[in-house]
């Protein structure tokens, strides 16, 4: 348990500095004042003034903030202190330092993809064939254990997984294959069926295969920086449409709510990546990153979408939202964000009686 609360504190701090960060370089950039940097909510335990703004520890490390000067509209601020008020800045100004939280969670995903991809490369599964399932367009092909398969329907094959894509993303049609054999290239056509299978989310689906599983044998690909690059920018923005997806799914009933996971859930699943080493740490880190960044873009008052849809709404209106409604919205989106916090509790305290 301590290790996985160490492995936590350090996933949360990473998170939420990331985060706050975010907002406090676009306020200074901007041209906005930041009174207070802290890192936790509650009493601070450490803290350091310089120049004007106050960087805190604080004792509960679940979240942190940035107060800048001028934040509450309304506040009564110096003469001095209106240059650089956040509520005196223009709609586009102050949306960029509410929207720069969530994006450096995308940024800190993104540069830790890039930087496994980097130094790691890509490990792919060699195209050889290892085993035919019976009854499947393979095996009435004459497709045998060891088959090389060098094309599909002209593109030149590299590894099994882009069998799979190339599969994945016909819609039944007839293949051409180029296969070698013993030193010896032969042509087989064959038409995918439909199989039963899941997605990512454990419903049932039907997908079409040809039958063919993976030897196995994998090879390691060296990637340049533009290639790591890519490879990071396409894989955040996979894990992007999952977790949209995943919200939806939960929001229709199609995937059941108990799914989701509060502070124990993570702190466990923070230990477990921590001792299956620094990649697994750093890839999880990420994933929270990104989750973290949607969460943050959901349009609920308290969050920063929610301050991005009261400026979308002073900007088609030409008014700014009334402080009275304001204040009620925000009230309301606290509650429903304690609610949330109270079932994901819920949900890894009974994980955790059930031994999950």
């Amino acid at each position: 348990m301590g290790y996985s609360l160490i492995a936590f504190i350090i996933v949360i701090g990473i998170l939420v500095f990331i985060h706050e960060f975010g907002h406090f370089i676009a306020a200074r950039v901007l041209g906005v004042g930041v009174d207070v940097f802290s890192l936790g909510f509650g009493p601070k335990i450490l803290k350091k003034t310089i120049g004007r703004t106050q960087y805190c520890l604080s004792a509960i490390p679940l979240g942190g903030y940035v107060k800048m000067v001028g934040e509450e509209p309304g506040a009564m601020l110096d003469p001095e202190d209106i240059q650089l008020s956040f509520t005196h800045k223009s709609l586009f100004r102050k949306s960029m330092i509410v929207a720069a939280g969530p994006f450096f969670n995308f940024f800190l995903a993104i540069f830790v993809y890039y930087i496994l991809y980097q130094f790691s490369g890509l490990y792919l599964s060699k195209p050889i064939v290892g085993k035919i399932m019976e009854n499947s367009p393979a095996e009435s092909s004459g497709i045998k254990p060891g088959d090389i398969i060098k094309e599909v329907n002209s593109s030149k094959i590299e590894s099994f997984e882009d069998i799979s894509r190339i599969i994945g993303s016909g819609r039944g049609e007839k293949l051409k294959m180029i296969l070698e054999r013993e030193g010896e290239r032969l042509e087989i056509i064959l038409s995918p069926a439909l199989s039963p299978g899941k997605n990512a989310f454990g419903e049932p689906i039907e997908k079409y295969t040809i039958g063919i599983v993976s030897k196995g044998e994998t090879y390691h690909v060296g990637l340049n920086p533009i290639e790591a690059f890519s490879h990071a920018l396409v894989d955040i923005w996979g894990l992007v449409k999952l977790t949209l997806l995943s919200v939806v799914k939960m929001i229709n009933g199609s995937i059941s709510a108990n799914n989701l996971g509060g502070p124990i859930m993570i702190a466990q699943m923070a230990g477990e990546q921590a001792k299956a080493g620094i990649t697994n740490f750093a890839w999880f880190i990420a994933l929270l990153s990104v989750n973290l960044g949607i969460i943050n873009l959901f349009p609920i008052p308290v969050l920063d979408g929610g301050h991005l849809l009261f400026f979308a709404v002073e900007g088609l209106t030409g008014k700014a939202v009334s402080e009275k409604l304001r204040e009620k919205l925000i009230q309301f989106g606290a509650a429903v964000l304690v609610a949330l916090m109270v079932f994901v509790f819920y949900n890894d305290i009974v994980r955790m009686f059930n031994g999950g």
